[in-house]
């Protein structure tokens, strides 16, 4: 009886019991819970870093709005002093009518207007610099507070991804050799299947299309990965997740895509099955948590899942979502030569 059941309580059923296709049910729902749990998470770690980055340089306005208001509270201080001390100022007119020099006394009147104009704008300046800080200082207490709430945020979903994570890699070392074989075999041949499928309904062109000289350089990358471990939040170079390895194969053909398989979904351009080609990235299940490089000829490349190795599939061997494509404006390369697999 496990740890914690009720007496007479069924025990729990045991995956590794399960027939090839039980198993490999289990694992395609784990590994799409797992893709959720971790999207989610690094969706957050993004903007915990995009916030953290903002509430710095919100800190260093924050100082030199401060830096502004001490030395604006200085001069005020210093006008106030000499305020203080009866440096008063004679009417215009009267000290005209007094003075001796007539130009001398309108020389004068031309500084003290000037002296009276630097004043006001020391007391605007002041003001403004007052109205900036607290401005700056309400605006970082409420940052910072954000900051806290989506670390906390962070530190749950982190930990509800690795439970996730042990799930699968508790279900993976559970199986034999055997087992497991039987399981990407059969993936191989729903796989192989669900392509026949779609490209009778028209869904995917059974031509070989030519890549762009980029998408080839992201295609003979992402083949030299073949045999390199999934590892969770990998990014290579000896080991990678579904996204870490499109981002890097794109990465080493000098295109920048999105680290994760939703924002790849989300910002690249989208392109019809039918209209694949080799380098375009494939997008599985309806939340996008997994990522393939198509190949060419129906097949692609990946990092399926932990327990496993990057390898090459048929298109279809998950549910395909759509795919999108990170060169739209890119050229075609004169001739191309797929890499040997």
């Amino acid at each position: 009886m496990a740890l914690g059941a009720a007496p007479g309580a069924p025990a729990a059923p045991d995956p590794a019991g399960g027939s090839p296709a039980q198993l490999l049910t289990e694992l395609q729902r784990l590994h799409r819970e797992l893709g959720e749990a971790t999207e989610t998470y690094q969706a957050t770690a993004r903007t915990l870093a995009e916030r953290r980055a903002r509430n710095k340089r919100l800190g260093t306005g924050l100082a030199k709005a401060r830096i502004a208001l001490a030395e604006g509270r200085d001069a005020a201080g210093q006008l106030a002093r000499r305020q203080y001390q009866g440096i008063v100022e004679v009417s215009p007119t009267l000290r005209l009518l007094l003075a001796a020099d007539a130009q001398g006394a309108l020389d004068q009147e031309h500084v003290l207007r000037r002296a009276a104009r630097d004043r006001v704008a020391t007391v605007e300046r002041l003001t403004a610099a007052e109205r900036r800080a607290s401005g700056l200082a309400r605006e970082a207490r409420a940052a910072l507070d954000e900051e806290q709430v989506l670390a906390a945020r962070q530190h749950a979903q982190h930990r509800a991804a690795r439970e996730k994570l042990d799930e699968v890699t508790a279900l993976v070392s559970s199986l034999s050799p055997d087992q497991l074989a039987e399981v990407d075999g059969l993936e191989a041949e729903r796989g192989e299947e669900a392509r026949r499928n779609l490209v009778a309904a028209g869904g995917l062109s059974s031509a070989s299309a030519v890549p762009t000289r980029r998408g080839e350089r992201a295609v003979r990358f992402a083949v030299d990965q073949i045999g390199k471990p999934y590892v969770w939040g990998a990014e290579g170079p000896d080991s990678y997740d579904c996204s870490g390895l499109t981002q890097r194969a794109w990465g080493s053909a000098g295109t920048e895509v999105p680290r994760t398989s939703q924002e790849q979904w989300a910002e690249l351009d989208r392109v019809p099955l039918r209209e694949l080609r080799p380098g375009d990235l494939v997008v599985y299940f309806p939340k996008a948590t997994h990522v393939a490089l198509y190949l060419g000829d129906g097949l692609v490349v990946h990092a399926p899942r932990p327990g496993a190795d990057v390898k090459v599939s048929p298109v279809a061997a998950n549910p395909v979502l759509g795919a999108v494509r990170p060169d739209p404006d890119g050229p075609p390369v004169p001739e191309y030569e797929p890499p040997a697999l």
